[in-house]
């Protein structure tokens, strides 16, 4: 990338262990096959409003004071309106706050928790060092790291990444996105994971870049949208057959990631368990890192690998997606069946398959 770019150096702020309910697929299309990825991204939410992501209280002569987390304001509400306006983002609502620095009057904030949105009404404290009134808030409108692709869909440009949620690494709650995007990363250097502290991948990558694609899902599945761009996979790859969990077998497998720069290199897994299910299942595979090369550059899973696709007798089964902290070596994988339903694609059976031959 070029030196006069606005470089980010970030990875993934997720949580590994935090299960969320499920989003709901896209439209459904059925598939035979996909691309897989194996490719870096950068990513960027937007979330719904602003999101609190912790308290400031101010100087006053009762002492230091945040008037809204004495209002009953948690860690993770995001505050969709204030006084009646709607809150966008980080500036709408710096911007409404201006309005109020000289009055004393009870603020009224509309905020979402969870599933129930509420108001709640602050009287906000009167910071003796700037002369304003505050409600003692630490805020944030957006979230960004790195994944890494797993499949992509030239038929709908349907893609999906990660194979597991985002999380606010702050809050340690589901990010609920407004809009979002990818854009093309490169790994720039490796922290080797070892027992007790999961390594991480570093990648830069620029937000003002074009954008690859938009994120319209956030689930336990993964991130999910369509590819408007598809240079990032560069010819590396045809499609190839995927596999339901039910023809996962254990043994042999490959997965698909990125170590350096922008290269994809395949490396040896091994299945350890696969547990077939009728309904989506998170972690229905353990795996283990077997290549030599890759322990020796990452010492086995680490964060920024999360979507990447494993390859089994030349189908698409699944994603990297958990790390065992005592183990980092091995994890946990989703089958690539409940991904693909979730960006709404469905396999076709094998019945589908004969009529159409």
């Amino acid at each position: 990338m070029k030196s006069s770019r606005h470089i980010i150096h970030l990875i993934l702020l997720v949580s590994f262990l935090i299960p969320f309910s499920h989003v709901g697929p896209l439209s459904a299309e059925t598939v035979s096959e996909v691309i897989p990825g194996g490719q870096s991204v950068g990513v960027k939410l937007h979330t719904t409003g602003v999101i609190v992501v912790g308290f400031s209280p101010v100087q006053t002569n009762d002492g230091k004071v945040s008037s809204a987390e004495q209002a009953g304001v948690k860690t993770g509400d995001i505050i969709l309106q204030l006084n009646g306006s709607k809150i966008d983002n980080m500036n709408s609502f710096v911007q409404e706050m201006k309005k109020l620095e000289g009055s004393k009057e009870p603020v009224e904030l509309l905020l979402k928790r969870e599933e129930h949105i509420f108001p709640l009404t602050i009287n906000p404290a009167f910071d003796e060092k700037d002369e304003a009134y505050r409600l003692g808030l630490f805020i944030r409108d957006a979230t960004a790291g790195i994944g890494t692709l797993t499949f992509y869909d030239p038929d709908s440009k349907k893609y999906g990444a990660l194979g597991h949620i985002i999380m606010d690494h702050q809050t340690k709650k589901p990010i609920d996105i407004y809009n979002g995007k990818i854009v093309p990363s490169d790994i720039t250097s490796i922290n080797k994971g070892k027992n007790g502290t999961p390594g991480e991948k570093k990648a830069r990558f620029s937000m003002d870049e074009e954008s690859l694609g938009t994120i319209q899902i956030n689930s336990d599945y993964g991130i999910f949208g369509k590819l408007n761009n598809a240079s990032i996979l560069k010819g590396h790859q045809d499609p190839i057959p995927v596999a339901k969990s039910n023809e996962v077998k254990e043994g042999k497998a490959k997965i698909l990631t990125v170590v350096e720069d922008d290269e994809v290199k395949s490396f040896d897994i091994e299945i350890i368990s696969s547990v077939p299910s009728k309904n989506p299942e998170t972690k229905g595979m353990v795996i283990k890192i077997t290549d030599p090369d890759l322990l020796n550059k990452t010492g086995g899973i680490v964060q920024g690998m999360s979507g990447s696709p494993i390859i089994q007798d030349g189908k698409l089964v699944g994603a990297v997606t958990h790390v065992f902290l005592n183990d980092p070596t091995s994890g946990y994988g989703v089958h690539v069946e409940w991904m693909l339903n979730e960006a709404g694609l469905q396999i076709e059976s094998e019945k589908t398959l004969k009529d159409a031959s």
